[in-house]
């Protein structure tokens, strides 16, 4: 099973040539610059279940887009893809994900991890105790925040800062994390 990663949504068409407003969902809109293909999801690529951050394709892997042009223009980036020429051609676009496989990820520093590789990662405390299950990443305008959801309890949030995630583990799919005072308090 190959993975795709999300990195973009088409919110809707843009003039009448054929081109497409996309909401970037990654973290470098530049590195839609560098790319010359991406992949249109259709509804059998989604994966069943609450996170669509990484979606894993069993079948057809949807529908491969040739890049002509991109622009940006505020927080959207603009693509053109090659043979669409017609509003229409893109009309039915709307709201679909811009996939792109592994291999055209690019490449991150030690430390970095694709949020799609944390989601259902078991997190522990340092002492031992397990929390919960890594279920969403909320991007803040100063770091990350994991939301931690816990059996019975509620939804633990936890800064994503050195001080409080100690290790990230993707062979074990567990995180190791310290939780400040009044963390559980919230």
């Amino acid at each position: 099973m190959e993975q795709l990663l999300r990195i973009g949504i088409i919110s809707s068409p843009h003039g009448i040539r054929g081109e497409v407003k996309v909401f970037p969902t990654t973290d470098d809109v530049q590195r839609f610059k560098e790319l010359k293909q991406v992949l249109l999801a259709t509804e059998s690529d989604l994966e069943s279940g609450e996170n669509k951050k990484e979606i894993q394709a069993e079948q057809k892997k949807g529908i491969e887009l040739e890049i002509e042009g991109v622009k940006f223009f505020k927080q959207f980036v603009i693509l053109k893809f090659k043979r669409i020429d017609d509003r229409n051609q893109v009309e039915s676009y709307r709201g679909k994900d811009l996939l792109i496989t592994r291999d055209q990820a690019v490449a991150l520093e030690e430390g970095e991890y694709f949020i799609a590789d944390l989601i259902g990662m078991e997190v522990r405390s340092d002492q031992g105790e397990v929390l919960g299950i890594l279920s969403d990443v909320l991007q803040t305008g100063a770091n990350d925040v994991y939301m931690v959801k816990r059996e019975g309890k509620k939804d633990l949030l936890i800064p994503a800062i050195k001080q409080c995630i100690l290790r990230t583990d993707l062979a074990e799919n567990c995180m190791i994390v310290h939780l400040l005072d009044g963390l559980l308090d919230l």
